[in-house]
């Protein structure tokens, strides 16, 4: 087998056989004043991440911020708008009035969500569920997860100052370590070929 086979072979077998173990998958958020709709200037910052779990049907959320110039009221995933990275979703996704255990009255803080069930009627807003799931909770899951792949969904942190959002950053996947791996093996096999060449 020559050495491009061999190459070829490894990495199809990376591209099958990893990501049949991964079952979370993650997205991320940069929150800023600037990201919301319609932008401020709160000099505020913050971080969120979202982890998927499709065999359990679950999320689990985490965030921290600093710097806002109100009190935190609420916080909420929203989905879908209708375009990437842009606008406003009318609709508050998961967790109705505001995540489970969220710290009210806070400038900074921390946060990090107990599992949220996605085969729960409870987990979503009912509008959600009826505008975006079709009627069904598996719909509404699936709109979800497809706002998340499509950045069309976003985190965002309501205040005082602030009632319909200081801070909001829209959620990003984060490269599986399969995908990366691929990568590196496909940029390892140019870089092999390109110096058999010279």
């Amino acid at each position: 087998m020559t050495p491009i086979a061999r190459l070829a072979t490894i990495a199809a077998l990376l591209f099958f056989a990893l990501p049949s173990h991964a079952t979370i998958i993650t997205d991320e958020a940069s929150l800023s004043g600037p990201a919301e709709f319609p932008a401020n200037t709160s000099p505020a910052t913050g971080f969120a991440t979202v982890d998927y779990d499709s065999i359990a049907h679950t999320l689990a959320i985490s965030a921290n911020w600093t710097g806002l110039l109100g009190l935190t009221t609420a916080a909420h995933i929203h989905c879908c708008t209708a375009l990437p990275n842009a606008a406003a979703a009318v609709e508050v996704a998961v967790t109705p009035g505001t995540l489970p255990g969220f710290p009210a009255g806070v400038t900074a803080g921390t946060y990090a969500s107990p599992l949220i069930d996605l085969t729960n009627p409870a987990s979503f807003t009912a509008v959600f569920v009826t505008n975006f799931g079709g009627g069904t909770v598996a719909g509404a899951e699936a709109a979800l997860i497809a706002g998340f792949n499509d950045q069309r969904a976003y985190f965002n942190i309501h205040t005082t100052s602030f009632p319909g959002g200081e801070i909001r950053g829209f959620l990003a996947a984060v490269p599986e370590p399969a995908t990366l791996a691929l990568v590196g093996l496909g940029l390892a096999g140019l870089g092999w070929c390109r110096r058999r060449r010279t």
